[in-house]
């Protein structure tokens, strides 16, 4: 609606740094750009961007000013998205906010299929470290968060809430393939492909290894899980992946996934859930619902 325009501007304008890029990110040229920020400040009397050679930020009146505009934002796209349903549109935006073991299989193909029944339905997905997506929840700039092992839990409202297996991923001829399951402790006498800390899998797997008195020492970390796993081929290796995120041609890699059985309490918890009190999106919702409904029928 056009008087959000400018509020869409100001959001542009931090988000990117810069008064110039953008500018091309809205269609706009710079100086009329500048002369509706310029205008804003006049109305409300002070300044709302430190301005610098190498760009703008905003001041404390302008992380003010913003933090009323996101709310603004996603109330509109709320009252949007509902409009858009009554009038059988089924319409929306969803901004996804999720950690990286989500974002190679699963997420992909639910929202392939959702696509096909809602069309005009568009999504925004940004892959976060472990702790942040909580945070994008809490500023508006998601409307779903889909982590494991979530940090700030107080920030996100569960809608689903269950266990997630680890597998360890190897060669196929590897000495432990032919294994229907392995304890953590079988692991360490190979060398160990580990994501970074904090992420949730290495957090999980630490803990695991704590409580039975020994140490993870990888010989490689790194935070593309992709990597990980590509260097399991062809060698001793060993790299470890949630189940929803094993990817279904392991074979076609010459790779074996088996599960690691991490005793009581051991497993780690894959939690999709939104801000606690905010009414989302219809959009958001029925997508949330999706996954929740999604993640329940494989895993409860």
């Amino acid at each position: 609606m056009r008087h959000l325009t400018i509020l869409r501007y100001i959001a542009k304008i931090a988000e990117t740094g810069s008064l110039r890029s953008a500018a091309e990110e809205l269609g706009i040229t710079p100086s009329a750009l500048n002369r509706r920020i310029l205008a804003v400040e006049q109305e409300l009397g002070v300044e709302i961007f430190e301005r610098h050679p190498a760009g703008m930020r905003p001041n404390i009146a302008g992380e003010i000013l913003l933090d009323h505009i996101r709310t603004q934002l996603a109330d509109m796209e709320r009252v949007r998205s509902r409009i858009a349903d009554l009038s059988g549109m089924r319409a929306g935006h969803v901004n996804i906010a999720t950690t990286r073991e989500m974002a190679l299989y699963f997420l992909p193909d639910l929202i392939r299929r959702h696509l096909a029944e809602f069309p005009a339905v568009s999504f925004d997905v940004n892959l976060m470290a472990r702790g942040e997506a909580e945070a994008a929840l809490a500023d508006l700039s998601a409307d779903i968060a889909i982590v494991f092992e979530p940090i700030h839990k107080r920030d996100l409202q569960a809608v689903y809430r269950g266990s997630q297996p680890i597998y360890c991923v190897m060669a196929d001829d590897h000495p432990l393939a032919g294994r229907e399951q392995l304890k953590i402790y079988d692991c360490i006498d190979y060398p160990l492909l580990l994501p970074k800390r904090p992420e949730g899998i290495r957090t999980v797997l630490d803990q695991a290894a704590e409580r039975v008195g020994i140490t993870l020492e990888p010989v490689l970390e790194s935070n593309s899980l992709d990597l990980l796993r590509l260097m399991s081929q062809d060698s001793a290796a060993l790299s470890f992946s949630l189940a929803v995120n094993l990817r279904p041609d392991l074979a076609r890699d010459r790779l074996r996934a088996v599960p690691v059985e991490l005793g009581k309490g051991g497993a780690g918890t894959l939690v999709a859930g939104h801000l606690p009190g905010r009414a989302l999106p219809v959009a958001a919702a029925r997508f949330l619902e999706a996954v929740a409904r999604e993640l329940g029928q494989r895993y409860s």
